[in-house]
């Protein structure tokens, strides 16, 4: 039998309608990417907020639109990357079925940091774009490190788990170990404890399980998570009326690289959107 839980209630009346899939702002964004850097990183986060928003009205991802607001989001992410790495002037990539001209970053930008990576590497899982997924695990992490950004040493060891999983490598366990350690109480000096015990750590438990094989225990955990990202996000109001809360993007991450691997999901909620996690619009066009 599955477990369900129940996504919060959203008192929110500004929502978006089905079309257009990208909102006239994102439009715009994407219109100046090829002269300002700052608009690519503001591009990936409307675009984000498309997407969340969106799921308010089809939690199951059923509308293209929701699916074209997503694959935006990691597009504009992976774009970051892209032009934070390249050694040519510029480089081209697609983005809401456009190949457009990204000028690289010619010195350090704040926003390519950890926090982005991990959101484009979770949206590359859940646009199923392994190329994507590959590039994103290309990038020295001491390039996020260059963003000035503060972040506790735990984000790192975890993208370097991340990308150990993804290609294979040896250390995965050591690396993912390490990243578990750093969400210890007291272990941290940046990020609250609630938001450590209730979003950080459960990604990092779902993985575990994903790498060793255990289907009982990946649904038991993603249950769990689930739970703590429904406490985190209705501690109050402001955070039950906000987008972000309404996806649980990580553990869907972590669902769909199960969901693949053909693992029985036996969770359902609509934190979790049905054609997200099942893959069913990918290949529906170039992502």
């Amino acid at each position: 039998m599955a477990t369900v839980v129940p996504r919060h209630a959203i008192s929110r009346q500004d929502l978006p309608d089905r079309e257009p899939s990208l909102s006239e702002h994102t439009r715009q964004l994407l219109d100046r990417i090829h002269k300002a850097p700052f608009a690519l990183e503001n591009a990936m986060s409307t675009a984000l907020v498309d997407a969340y928003e969106r799921a308010a009205e089809d939690p199951t991802a059923t509308w293209l639109e929701s699916w074209e607001s997503w694959v935006a989001a990691m597009q504009c992410g992976a774009a970051v990357f892209a032009a934070a790495t390249t050694t040519e002037p510029s480089v081209q990539c697609l983005i809401h079925h456009e190949m457009r001209t990204v000028p690289a970053f010619a010195n350090p930008e704040s926003f390519v940091d950890a926090g982005h990576w991990t959101t484009t590497f979770y949206l590359a899982i859940i646009c199923r774009n392994a190329e994507r997924i590959t590039a994103l695990c290309n990038v020295p992490t001491e390039k996020l490190r260059e963003s000035g950004a503060v972040y506790d040493e735990f984000n790192y060891a975890w993208i370097e788990a991340l990308k150990s999983f993804w290609l294979g490598r040896p250390d995965f366990a050591e690396r993912l170990v390490e990243a578990a350690r750093g969400t210890d109480i007291g272990a941290t000096s940046v990020v609250a404890q609630d938001h450590l015990s209730q979003i950080v750590w459960p990604p990092m438990d779902l993985l575990r399980w994903r790498a060793t094989g255990e289907h009982e225990e990946f649904n038991r955990s993603l249950g769990e998570a689930l739970g703590a990202h429904k406490a985190y996000w209705t501690a109050d109001q402001g955070r039950a009326d906000s987008c972000y809360g309404w996806v649980a993007l990580a553990p869907l991450a972590m669902a769909c690289l199960a969901h693949d691997a053909d693992f029985p999901i036996d969770v359902e909620s609509e934190y979790l959107p049905k054609h997200l996690l099942e893959g069913t619009w990918a290949g529906e066009f170039p992502t």
